[in-house]
């Protein structure tokens, strides 16, 4: 017990006073902008059937927090939000009116086998876009992205835009039914590991242009450059089909002006499989991981027998608090120091200054160990100990 008396379980962290604020600063900015486009925000329970959200939100089984309730029944906490609010739209809103805007902000949960930094409880900011099937749902989505990090401080990050269905449909002209194939291909571009995904095209016994072709795939990231030479590249109407969406996208999001922080990559994969097109990364400079992501996912709702398509995006706040980076500023808060004499006027100047908008200790001057040092970590302190003077 002595052993475990200071430790956590695996993936979770405990959040300090300094790391709440900014992320409470950042959150702050972050709802404010979703809410400005007209979204709502709404919260679901932390703990879900298994055999509804958790099948569907796809996770990794093995990353999913299980417990029984008292009926037997397996229950999962939430390993993301946007299953769950599929839930909601599908039944207590399903009468609303459509497109639904609505947005969320809270933690889920994923577990970790393994010590790694990896986090098995962190907080998602996002939205969903319920019932528009358009490039405009996938247009606002992503600006409203940019606009929400940008409003939080951050300048200098990159929000990568790919399609999943080119991707698959390069493949299933190409490899066929050979879905193992397939499936390991998909798995090395998902990790980014394109070393692998090179090797394993040249181990393939296929003819040399079809490996040429494959090997070409990679170098389709870029800006709108990209579009015509992945045209050329194209193997079938599907293929077609992705390129002229994100042709339209592009012409979208610079009528948003936020083109400046968009690339174009398709060979993007997402660990996501509801994904069904538009889908895209966020990342910043010295930030080991993905900062946000989204895309449309147009399968999910039907799981929930709503026939909806919809599209969104998730903010790992922990990372974008990170991402900003912000210096440890001063303490904002004051303090008005008393002892016996003066405690009942100390009350009377803590309330006068709370009323003005500060946050101020009232503290008894026998209960502070370091008065210099109680001094210095605060704004500013009114010391009515001094015969009833005052020192700010």
């Amino acid at each position: 017990m002595k052993r475990l008396m200071f430790e956590k379980p695996l993936g979770m962290r405990d959040t300090l006073p300094f790391f709440y604020k900014q992320k409470s600063k950042a959150r702050r900015n972050l709802s404010e902008t979703i809410l400005s486009y007209g979204y709502s925000f709404m919260d679901t329970p932390i703990m879900e059937y298994h055999d509804t959200v958790g099948q569907v939100s796809a996770t990794l089984d093995q990353q999913l927090f299980k417990l029984l309730d008292q009926q037997g029944h397996t229950l999962v906490l939430r390993p993301d939000l946007t299953a769950p609010i599929a839930r909601v739209a599908a039944s207590q809103l399903k009468n609303s009116e459509f497109p639904l805007r609505l947005a969320y902000d809270g933690p889920v949960f994923r577990a970790q086998q393994a010590e790694g930094g990896k986090p098995a409880q962190f907080e998602q900011v996002g939205t969903e876009l319920i019932g528009d099937h358009s490039s405009y749902g996938d247009a606002e989505v992503i600006a409203l992205l940019v606009e929400s990090l940008k409003q939080t401080g951050l300048d200098d990050f990159v929000i990568t835009v790919g399609h999943i269905g080119y991707v698959k449909a390069f493949f299933n002209d190409l490899l066929g039914d050979d879905q193992e194939t397939i499936d390991e291909l998909l798995n090395y571009l998902y990790r980014k590991n394109y070393v692998g995904y090179k090797e394993a095209v040249k181990s393939l016994d296929a003819p040399a242009d079809k490996k040429q072709s494959l090997l070409q795939l990679l170098t389709l990231k870029g800006g709108e450059e990209i579009f015509e030479y992945s045209r050329s590249l194209a193997r079938n109407q599907s293929c077609m089909q992705a390129v002229n969406e994100l042709k339209q996208l592009h012409r979208l999001l610079e009528q948003y002006g936020v083109q400046q922080y968009i690339q174009f990559d398709l060979n993007l994969i997402s660990h996501m499989d509801y994904y069904t097109g538009v889908l895209f990364e966020g990342y910043a400079p010295h930030l080991g991981a993905m900062l946000c992501n989204g895309g449309r996912y147009d399968t999910l709702l039907p799981s929930f027998q709503l026939n909806a398509s919809a599209t969104g995006f998730a903010i790992h706040l922990e990372r974008l608090v990170e991402a900003l980076n912000d210096q440890e500023d001063e303490d904002e808060r004051m303090a008005v120091i008393v002892d016996d004499e003066t405690h009942s006027l100390g009350i009377e100047e803590a309330k006068k200054y709370r009323q003005e908008g500060y946050a101020v200790l009232l503290q008894h001057v026998d209960q502070i160990p370091d008065i210099q040092a109680f001094q210095q970590e605060l704004s500013q302190t009114v010391d009515l100990t001094k015969k009833g003077g005052k020192s700010e």
